[in-house]
């Protein structure tokens, strides 16, 4: 029997009436949105289902939306199964919604793979994951402050790693710019002048679009006098 992306939908949505948020089809993706205290649940019926067979979990993300301005978005973060189906060649996408602070629980014991995924969002995002058997940092240092990729992480972190040759060891320091933040807009002294100035240098022609017009009357010159 071969088994299509409508079918799971249509099973998942008679299963988990309430507990599906939304979703979206596009192609040969299909994307879910689960309430995070039915996420284990939806996870082991795909997983078990002898129709459906999601036995791989292909990988486990986090999305920080910090600042976003849709107004339909309520939550910070998302939190992603991708799993993949090697009976029937399928993939899905499975999203839970998360508000800062909130807890989601661990799927370790459903899929071996979620440990390690768990941990590195974890690490770069601090979403808690509960019941994980060895939640701790598994990218950044043991004592590194914060999590790198949410949106309020500063650019230039909060201490900077160096050798101290004194204690003939690595350290770590605040960080200390020697200048604030500039933000710079890509101009060029160059292009500048030729704004303020109107004046033309060798080469203004190429962004004027006169290049190619200038070209052909060369080329046609040289024919000419041949």
């Amino acid at each position: 029997m071969l088994q299509t992306l409508d079918h799971v939908y249509t099973n998942l949505k008679k299963k988990f009436t309430s507990s599906i948020e939304g979703s979206h089809k596009d192609g040969l993706e299909l994307s879910i949105v689960v309430q995070v205290d039915k996420i284990i649940d939806v996870l082991m019926y795909l997983r078990d289902q002898k129709d459906m067979k999601f036995k791989q979990l292909t990988d486990l993300c986090a999305v920080d939306y910090l600042g976003t301005t849709h107004v339909s978005r309520k939550s910070r973060f998302d939190v992603v199964y991708h799993l993949l189906s090697y009976r029937y060649n399928m993939r899905i996408r499975v999203k839970v919604y998360l508000n800062e602070g909130e807890m989601i629980s661990s799927c370790a014991n459903v899929f071996s793979a979620a440990n390690w995924y768990e941990r590195e969002a974890w690490d770069l995002y601090g979403i808690q994951f509960a019941d994980h058997p060895d939640l701790r940092r598994i990218l950044t240092d043991y004592d590194f402050d914060g999590h790198p990729l949410r949106k309020d992480f500063p650019l230039s972190g909060f201490v900077e790693p160096l050798y101290d040759s004194e204690q003939k060891r690595v350290v770590t320091n605040p960080v200390n710019l020697p200048q604030e933040y500039r933000s710079f807009d890509m101009l060029s002294p160059w292009e500048g002048m030729t704004q303020d100035l109107r004046v033309h240098l060798p080469g203004d022609e190429k962004a004027s679009g006169d290049s190619e017009s200038e070209s052909t009357g060369t080329k046609s010159a040289t024919v000419g006098g041949k």
